[in-house]
């Protein structure tokens, strides 16, 4: 079955940090229904072949009038993200969607570990948000890694989670540097989130090459492959 591709207004634009943008959306012929942590597909009428295919996370649980809450991260000479950065609140946009399996199941067996670099939190943070409504969150850590900290996303509001539920654990890192450099910087606090301790349900967010030395590094500690959930963005 072909996805629906319809027009959405943009209602609302924020800068979240200097380099972080924050779109809210509402399609204009049938309201989204989606799990937190699944994405939108834009077509962006720019490039060398228009339509320029690009897909971000809702960041906000479903809202009862049906607005999506996008986040994207400014990259020098993206064609897309320069797009995006170039809209005005009343402008038009063509999505399709939901898609994505970077969705918690219905019940829980163990406790949960996200770990995200930079706007790899933007799934993270609607699971996180939505499970934080209905009530208790389940025992999870969050390692959010990011660059400088005026660029840590969503960390007041993190805090904040902290201080209202007790099972949830946030550790924000700063790194700033190659693939390599943040990949070996957050390997460094796993061990004493593994050792000793009953099985995790791991989710990774990020670029690829982030995500998938980190899925390795799982896998090598004695996890399924089916074990980690994961979502990349490049």
């Amino acid at each position: 079955m072909t996805e629906l591709t319809q027009p959405a207004t943009v209602l609302s634009i924020t800068d979240l940090t200097p380099h972080v943008r924050q779109l809210v959306l509402l399609p204009k012929t049938q309201k989204i229904v989606f799990q937190p942590g699944q994405w939108v597909s834009l077509q962006l009428l720019v490039g060398a072949k228009p339509p320029l295919n690009r897909a971000y996370s809702m960041a906000e649980p479903p809202s009862p009038a049906g607005q999506l809450t996008l986040v994207f991260d400014q990259v020098p000479d993206g064609i897309g993200s320069s797009y995006l950065y170039g809209l005005k609140t009343g402008d038009e946009l063509l999505l399709s969607g939901p898609y994505g399996n970077f969705a918690l199941p219905f019940s829980l067996d163990r406790g949960l570990l996200f770990i995200s670099r930079y706007t790899g939190l933007v799934p993270i943070h609607c699971i996180l948000k939505q499970r934080a409504a209905s009530g208790a969150l389940p025992p999870a850590i969050l390692i959010a890694v990011g660059p400088a900290e005026d660029e840590w996303l969503y960390h007041g509001e993190l805090l904040a989670l902290t201080a209202q539920h007790p099972s949830f654990r946030y550790m924000p890192v700063g790194v700033n540097g190659t693939d390599q450099e943040i990949v070996e910087a957050t390997v460094k606090l796993l061990p004493p989130l593994f050792t000793g301790r009953p099985k995790v349900m791991p989710l990774l967010s990020g670029v690829k090459g982030f995500v998938r030395p980190l899925r390795a590094y799982l896998m090598e500690t004695g996890y399924d492959r089916k074990e980690v959930k994961t979502e990349t963005y490049n």
